[in-house]
């Protein structure tokens, strides 16, 4: 499809007068297709550009730019090959013309010069479909400014521009530039390996350097995003001034110069990026060289990276280490003995005839130009021993160009069919072009653009070597920085030269912010129970899981150890001994009450409730089996639940014993009534039962109102060890547990001492006394020392103060019966019992 129909006619009215050659251009040669060629070939233009003809400056009056002058002899050596390589358009022969756009400043007056046609005229048409231009194709030109001044024109027409070093991610808008195309990354890949290889050498605090014109601007921009992103700083970002080509330094200019190396020198950032094109550079590096500024490392954007002008400088070297982002080299073969051939003898070819794809010519300083050759003599060894960067760009826009008229001709291996050629039918075919060049792939991506690995320079000042060595090498398509090799750095001893803010935080470490950049903080040694993970937080220390701890600046957690009773521990064997001492003995008081069962002691004890005093004290000692080793939810369950059941049995039946012998000798004729029920009734069983019944129902509410599994809390006095309990709240289950046992002692204890002056067979007051008063001291003195620490501790002393109290019951109150049962028989008699009531009524009377 072609340009769009309708084109502003105001635009092009004026046309026709300003595509008026005078000597036209700088280097041409005729041929059958012409490719139009835009390069900087002069540092210094002196005067104005006029808009009315094109300025040609004489080589030997001005400074001739080494760079520009390769680039347009790349092109030169490409058409040449091309014409004489028999497989590519065979039969076709291209021609070329090649303008010194003079960095900016003549841009507009070329480009009109290629669209106009053989009357140098430029009609005002509605359709430019089927118009053919002077040139089929333009290269160049070089600087990002230039190719957007000259895009706007010539997408226009859809005539293919493909520019050989502009970098700007503009041109990637093909909304606004269809007709763009570049053998060369475009400013995102540039910028990403430059942020990359600050991440390589661990660079985060860095002064930004741009020109004051849209390529320092945009490209800026597009690099503080990017450092941004990866956490690299800015410390200094200024705009280097510009000068006028030709012209001068001002005295302001000077004065900025001056005070934009006055704050480099007092900046702590050793890492300068500069993005800038050559012209600005030249006055801003002589004034780093008079402050004698040194130590910096200089990171170049590809408008300087290989810029033999400022290379030239040699005394730069004192500076610092200059590093620059680049092409590849490629090696173009015989290209180095073609730049520097002498001009041949007989002069350029003849004008070709005029018809079709015919071109006049007018005589100008041509591509053999022995003086533009001697002036740039000084720069040949320093041009062969670069190599082929950017001029492989040049090259390989040509062979696309050639190759898509390759295909547009329709040729065969032996000739082509010569026709007329329009722009927007080549540009189709240059996008579509896939072929091998010197070994790479010769493609345009979506964006237009020719995805050719970079390189990482490093300027060397050495005449025997290379001025531009490679470092590395990046890769557009896995965007990757790679193949870094070693660096020769300024340092003294040749190490990694630092630019931080803030030296590294050391592991387990938080970083403090210190001012308004990230870079700049303070270290802070992360406290106990934190630790440091850099890939989530550099800023804040992550506390610990419930179940680990860490040391002081640890950088991860580790296990707690867990504790709980141990079987093997001397203490816990202790206990165990204790409640087997209690278990066994009361076993045999069960088979003495059992074998004296009719005989007042046992009766006088309570009969058949001894039993089940005795048989809730025997599950309990077996329940002492389940404080020792890792607490699981049976044994938890069995802690919390029967063994508090069975000690709550044991101090019911005591306390109702002691109050029914209160009963028979002082109530029963006080309240014969009430005694009645009682016996009647069975009072002592509902009575115990009532309370048991109690008792399941706050242990089942408990139970439910808290985890009955085993949970483990942190040591209070050692944070690294976890206790492992059967209780979340270790006091509380206590206090729960124990609440209705206290108040059953005390009512056994008051009891008890209401019948302090009963039969001595009777009085069971010291007994239960002793009993009573050991549960409540201990139990409280248990309450008084879980309040003031919480530790393992706490479950061996309620092991232990439970035995106890356990033994106190089966020893203090059983353990005296037993005794008159088998050393004393005469005791237990009804005899004896009947002898002691009736003294102790007629002694009451």
């Amino acid at each position: 499809m072609g340009p769009p129909a309708g084109v502003v006619c105001s635009l092009f009215f004026l046309l026709p007068a300003l595509a008026a050659p005078a000597e036209n251009s700088d280097f041409s040669l005729e041929g059958d297709y012409l490719l139009g060629g835009l390069f900087t070939l002069h540092a210094n233009m002196k005067g104005i550009v006029h808009l009315n003809f094109l300025q040609v400056p004489k080589c030997k009056e001005y400074e001739v730019k080494a760079l520009g002058y390769k680039l347009m002899q790349a092109m030169h050596f490409a058409v040449e090959e091309i014409n004489n390589h028999s497989s590519l358009l065979p039969g076709v022969r291209l021609g070329y013309e090649m303008v010194d756009t003079c960095y900016v400043s003549n841009n507009v007056q070329p480009v009109l010069y290629f669209l106009a046609q053989e009357d140098y005229l430029l009609p005002v048409q509605e359709d430019y479909s089927r118009y053919v231009p002077r040139v089929v194709a333009v290269i160049g030109p070089e600087n990002s400014e230039a190719t957007i001044t000259v895009a706007h024109i010539l997408s226009l027409f859809l005539l293919p521009q493909i520019t050989y070093s502009a970098i700007g991610d503009d041109l990637r808008d093909k909304q606004r530039f269809p007709a763009v195309l570049r053998t060369m990354p475009g400013a995102d890949h540039h910028v990403e390996a430059m942020v990359q290889l600050m991440l390589r050498f661990r660079w985060n605090w860095v002064v930004v350097l741009v020109s004051g014109d849209d390529y320092g601007r945009r490209n800026s921009q597009l690099l503080g995003e990017r450092l941004a992103r990866h956490g690299i700083c800015v410390a200094l970002h200024e705009a280097l001034p510009t000068p006028q080509p030709g012209l001068a330094v001002t005295p302001q200019e000077r004065r900025r110069l001056g005070a934009l190396v006055d704050k480099l020198c007092h900046s702590s950032a050793r890492v300068v990026v500069v993005f800038s094109p050559d012209l600005a550079l030249h006055n801003f590096f002589l004034e780093v060289l008079r402050r004698g500024l040194t130590g910096i490392v200089w990171l170049a954007s590809e408008s300087w990276a290989i810029d033999l002008a400022l290379h030239n400088l040699t005394e730069l070297g004192r500076t610092g280490t200059f590093l620059g982002i680049t092409t590849q080299s490629v090696s173009i073969p015989g290209f180095s003995e073609f730049r520097v051939r002498r001009a041949q003898a007989g002069g350029r070819p003849p004008p070709a005839p005029s018809g079709t794809g015919g071109t006049r010519r007018w005589a100008t300083c041509n591509q053999e130009c022995d003086s533009c050759r001697d002036t740039l003599e000084a720069f040949s060894t320093a041009l062969t021993l670069s190599g082929e960067r950017v001029a492989y760009s040049v090259y390989s826009a040509v062979y696309a160009v050639a190759h898509a008229l390759h295909g547009l001709l329709g040729c065969s291996p032996t000739r082509c069919s010569k026709g007329t050629i329009y722009p927007w039918r080549l540009l189709q075919e240059i996008k579509k072009v896939n072929f091998t060049l010197l070994g790479h792939h010769i493609f345009f991506d979506e964006y237009g653009d020719l995805p050719l690995p970079l390189e990482v320079v490093q300027w060397q000042w050495n005449l025997s070597q290379n001025p531009f060595r490679t470092v590395a090498s990046y890769y557009p398509a896995q965007r990757q920085l790679r193949d870094v090799r070693r660096v020769s750095w300024h340092t003294p001893d040749g190490t990694v030269p630092v630019s931080t803010c803030s030296k590294e935080c050391q592991p387990g470490q938080m970083k403090k912010s210190v001012g308004i950049h990230p870079c700049c903080f303070e270290c802070l040694d992360c406290p106990p129970g934190t630790f440091l993970n850099k890939t989530e937080d550099e800023f804040d220390c992550q506390p610990c899981p419930s179940n680990e701890w860490s040391h002081r600046r640890d950088t991860s957690c580790f296990q707690r150890r867990l504790t709980f009773l141990q079987w093997d521990s001397a203490a816990t064997i202790f206990v165990v001994l204790l409640a087997a001492l209690g278990f066994l003995s009361t076993l045999a008081t069960l088979a003495i009450f059992w074998r004296h069962l009719q005989t007042p002691m046992v009766r006088s004890a309570g009969g058949p409730m001894c039993f089940l005093v005795l048989a809730a004290l025997l599950v309990a000692y077996l329940m002492v089996p389940a404080y020792l080793g890792r607490p699981t939810e049976a044994t938890c369950l069995c802690r919390q639940t029967f063994f508090t059941l069975c000690f709550t049995i044991c101090i019911s039946c005591i306390a109702v014993r002691s109050f029914q012998i209160v009963c028979v000798f002082k109530m029963a004729r006080r309240l014969p009534r009430a005694y009645g029920y009682w016996v009647r009734y069975h009072g002592p069983y509902a009575f115990v039962a009532a309370l048991t019944a109690l008792k399941v129902a706050i242990v089942t509410a408990y139970q439910l109102a808290t985890p009955t599994g085993p949970t483990a809390r942190a040591d209070p006095g050692d944070p690294r060890i976890m206790i492992l309990s059967c209780n979340p709240n270790y006091r509380m289950g206590l206090l729960v547990n124990t609440s209705l046992d206290l108040l059953l002692s005390v009512a056994g204890f008051s009891f008890a001492y209401m019948g302090k002056e009963l039969p001595t067979s009777y009085n069971e007051a010291k007994f239960i006394t002793f009993c009573m008063t050991f549960y409540f001291t201990s139990s409280v003195s248990l309450c008084t020392f879980m309040s003031v620490y919480d530790g393992v501790l706490v479950t061996f002393l309620d092991l232990l103060v439970t035995v106890l109290n356990l033994l106190g019951i089966s020893l203090g109150y059983f353990g005296p019966k037993c005794y008159l049962i088998l050393f004393h028989p005469e005791r237990n008699t009804p005899a004896y019992f009947s002898s002691v009531i009736q003294g102790y009524t007629m002694g009451g009377d």
